[in-house]
């Protein structure tokens, strides 16, 4: 059993930045996929990005690459999301979570353990 608890989520004006944090409680196997999800009002739980744990190989989704970037720390057990030149359309909770496949699938249904959320809010 492996418990998620994001924290970072604030209120920041357009272009500024924010780092979330999701520290893990239990193991994280070097197979498992770490990754943020995200959440905006009226919409679907839409992937962001992931990081294999092993390998740290990372994927994004378009609308993020160039400004957002994901890590990993093994030995904190924790994974971050930096994200930068944050624009309106970034507002939403963002949850962080843990696929226990060792393929990538963008998915939310793919991942098998979840964050509680943090909001995000970008003002103009």
């Amino acid at each position: 059993q492996v418990q998620l608890a994001e924290s970072g989520g604030g209120l920041v004006q357009a272009g500024g930045s924010l780092r979330l944090s999701c520290p893990a409680s239990g193991t994280i196997y070097s197979s498992d996929i770490m990754g943020w999800f995200r959440q905006g009002p009226g919409k679907e739980r839409e992937f962001v990005a992931a990081i294999m744990w092993r390998l740290g190989k990372t994927f994004y989704t378009d609308s993020v690459k160039g400004r957002f970037r994901i890590s990993r720390d093994n030995a904190e057990n924790a994974v971050y999301l930096q994200m930068n030149n944050l624009k309106l359309e970034d507002t939403a909770v963002y949850y962080c979570a843990l696929s226990k496949s060792e393929y990538i699938d963008y998915r939310p249904e793919a991942f098998d353990y979840w964050g509680q959320g943090t909001q995000v809010t970008v003002s103009s």
